[in-house]
């Protein structure tokens, strides 16, 4: 399985819709653990990486630098 590239700012989805009832996220932070911010109601959540790479379902929008 090839490795999912994702960057800061990127928008992406997630396999479980947030309970707002959004499913797009911002990545804010990228490290060990990922933040990650909900584009609906602005709630943000931090995941270690291995957890966010398995529950990503796929990029939306590429942040351009």
């Amino acid at each position: 399985m090839e490795e999912k590239q994702f960057g800061l700012y990127d928008i992406v989805e997630m396999k479980k819709p947030h309970p707002c009832g959004t499913n797009r996220w911002k990545v804010i932070r990228l490290g060990a653990d990922i933040r990650i911010k909900c584009e609906g109601c602005a709630h943000s959540v931090l995941l270690p990486r291995k957890e966010f790479i398995r529950k990503m379902k796929k990029v939306l929008v590429k942040h351009e630098e």
